[in-house]
Formats: structure tokens, sequence, C-alpha cells
């Protein structure tokens, strides 16, 4: 079959699944926990199979950790799609409604994107995550997974699909594609595919928007900071840090880089830098900072930098605004924390970092769609439509306006009948 007519198969399976009500939706889910514990060693053995085959071409350290699905992460994937049938149906919810007129009433109403096609990283739980909550907001979903994954998502892909098509699941709503030439082949698809979601680089979100015409929901670099201000309390600074930067490595929204103010660094940086070491972090730093502690000196390119490794890059700033500006010029506006005391300083922080997620007191690592309770996610966009953030369900959703009426023609407004623009609190009777 090819990517062409597994698009459009994919197409006519998500008109019928956009209908599909919330018990049958749940039951399917409920069926791929089972066969995913069920299956538990097989998708072991299959992920060993994929680690072998990338040691051997010596894929780097970082990716080898995603890469990796052992029965802690498969566990983890499970406990997501728990969380997810907890979650109400986001499918037919009135989001608005008003009266045009009596017996004229028009309701917005939530529904299915349609297609949605993926392309992630070498992160076999990523497959697991999207395609359940496709599946949960009633979407179709093409996915393309990294090439060091291929047995491990081939595997995932064929246990999902078969216990959803045995569950009531039009057949056809999951496809795998698996090189790179369907993804060329996918960026051509705009009559079947609705919305693309690249996670990646910069670098790659940008090769996808510039060479398909479908909406684009850009994931790009999580160049995530955290920035100690001079009214931090020195021992939350030093534990929020910490955690930001060595809970996992590995993922967009560790931290990268940490700015501190000049007036509490002296205080600050030795016992972090400690508790850093013990980690195994690499210390990287401007030479106020090597004045300090010892750092390798850092390069313009370091504050730009998605490390997604055990290094940090530490800069000392004068002012909070220097560091706003820092973050605003360097950042890819995914994750910022402040850690402070000052609710002022907070206030400001939050309100004037442009990025989709800016927290205060507390771990960059908190930037998570199960974590925020929206059933895992597809991404974190840093976007400024439709959705930003972590793309959960509601995310995958659009909406669509329907008006319901007793035979009113055009024709009779501005003569004899007026519009009376009235808000409803009723939801949609269909």
């Amino acid at each position: 079959m090819t990517i062409k007519e597994r698009a459009q198969r994919a197409k006519q399976s998500s008109i019928l699944l956009a209908a599909a009500n919330t018990e049958l939706k749940n039951k399917a889910l409920r069926a791929i926990a089972e066969a995913l514990r069920g299956k538990t060693d097989t998708i072991i053995a299959a992920n060993n199979r994929d680690l072998e085959l990338a040691q051997a071409e010596n894929l780097a350290p970082p990716l080898l950790k995603r890469l990796a699905f052992d029965r802690s992460k498969i566990s983890g994937a499970i406990a997501g799609i728990e969380s997810l049938l907890t979650l109400p149906d986001p499918v037919g919810e009135t989001l608005c409604a008003t009266e045009l007129d009596q017996g004229l009433e028009l309701y917005k109403v939530s529904c299915p994107i349609g297609v949605i096609g993926v392309i992630f990283e070498s992160r076999p739980d990523a497959l697991v995550q999207i395609s359940c909550l496709c599946l949960k907001s009633g979407n179709s979903a093409l996915l393309k997974g990294g090439s060091e994954a291929l047995h491990t998502n081939r595997m995932l892909a064929d246990i999902i699909a078969d216990a959803t098509r045995q569950n009531g699941i039009p057949e056809g709503w999951i496809q795998l594609l698996e090189t790179r030439a369907d993804v060329g082949e996918m960026l051509a698809l705009d009559q079947s595919i609705d919305l693309i979601i690249p996670r990646g680089s910069n670098e790659f979100v940008q090769y996808i928007m510039n060479n398909s015409s479908i909406p684009v929901l850009g994931h790009a670099d999580g160049i995530c900071h955290v920035y100690i201000d001079d009214e931090a309390d020195s021992a939350m600074a030093v534990r929020v840090t910490v955690d930001s930067k060595t809970q996992y490595v590995a993922v967009c929204n560790a931290a990268e880089t940490l700015l501190i103010h000049n007036s509490i660094a002296p205080q600050v940086l030795p016992p972090l830098a400690a508790a850093l070491a013990e980690r195994g972090v690499e210390l990287r730093g401007c030479s106020r900072t090597a004045a300090i502690i010892k750092v390798k000196p850092a390069t313009e390119k370091d504050w730009k930098t998605e490390y997604l490794d055990a290094i940090l890059s530490i800069r000392i700033v004068d002012t909070m605004d220097e560091a706003i500006d820092h973050i605003n010029t360097c950042g890819s506006g995914h994750t910022d924390a402040i850690i402070t005391t000052n609710t002022g300083h907070a206030r400001r922080f939050m309100s004037l970092v442009d990025s989709g997620n800016v927290f205060w007191n507390c771990s960059t690592r908190f930037s998570d769609g199960f974590r925020y309770g929206l059933g895992a996610e597809v991404g974190i966009s840093t976007n400024k439509i439709h959705a930003r953030g972590p793309v959960g369900l509601e995310g995958l959703l659009i909406y669509k306006w329907k008006l319901i009426g007793s035979g009113q023609t055009v024709a009779e407004y501005g003569s004899t009948k007026k519009f009376t623009h009235r808000r409803l609190n009723n939801s949609c009777p269909v």
C-alpha cells in the first residue's frame, strides 16, 4: 500500500472515528493497556534488537537513553493510558452558545481535527502516547518514528492496531511510516492530512514548514532556562536547578542554561556546582562564573544550544531584565523558570518571558502533558496559534459551528426581524 493510499484510508477512518462515542474509545484504550501489559516481553525483545543495532552504529548516549523501552517505561506508558481514561471525552463539548433569534440557536462545538501526521524522535513511548491521544480525541494518526526504533515501533503499532480493531475502532486509523521517503510523500498529501506535528530541531521544523502546504504545529528546540533571582531561597535554588538539569537530561524540558543574579552567585554557585558534579554534569560558564567556580569557558554558541546531555551553561547577570532579555533572545520559547521569594519579581518575569511555559519556584521538568493532567502529549508547541505548550487532548481538537433553526431565512433579517445575539448556557442538542 502506498503512502497516499494509507493516508486516504486514515482519512476515511477519521470520519467514522470522529463519531465514536466515549464508551467505545475508552474500551479500546483499555484494550491497548492490557495488550501492552501482556506483551511486555515481546516488546522488550524488539527494543533490545534496536538497541543492539544502535550501539553497533555508535548512536550517541542521550539517544540510546531515549531509545530504551524497558519494563519501567512500558509501565509508565500504561499509566499514561490509565490517566487518559479518567479524562472526560473532549469531543462534542459546547464551547459557547448564542441565540441569534428566538428559535435560531448557534453552537460552537469541539470536534476532532481529522488526520494528524506526527514525526517524532527515537522514543518508543512517544508512539504510545501520541496514538492514544489521537484515539481519545477522535483523530486518525500517521506516525513516523526514528529509524533507530524501527522494530520497537512496528511491534507497538501492530499491538495498538490489533487491540483497537478487535474493539470496534475503524481499521486503518493508525498508520506507521518508516522511511525518510515516506515523510517526503506525506508532506504532499494536503487532501488527506489535516495537521503535521514535527518533533525535533528548529531546522527540522522549518524544513517541514517550508516543504508542505499542510498546517504545521511546530515543536522546536528545548533551550530551557532557570533564573536564580537576587531574592531567591538558596537551598530551593540549588534543589530546583539540579532537578531541572539532571532528573532526565535527554529531554526537551531539561534546563540547558542557568542565569543567576550577581549578588547571590557567590552564595549559590559553589554548593550548586558540587551537587551537579556529583551527578556528572559538565559546567560551562561566562568569565564571571569562572571567577567563582571551576567551569569550561562558554561560547556564544552555548547560549543557543540544546545539549540533551549532562551539560549546563551558566551566565551571571546584573538584573532580572537582563535575564529576561537573554531568555527571549537565546531561548526557544519552550520552558523557563524563575526562583525567587519576591512576588513582584515573579510576576514581572512571568509576564515578560515569551515562552509557552513559565514557572515560579519549580523545576522545568514539570512542563509535560502527563504532569499537567492533559493525558500525556503529542509534543510541546512553541507556536502562538491553536495550541501552545504541552499539546494534549485539547490541542488535537478544533471546533465547528452548529446552527439550529426553525425555518428562518436571511431575507427576513434587516426588514421584519432583528438579531438578539443573546448568550445561552445550553449544550448543543445535536
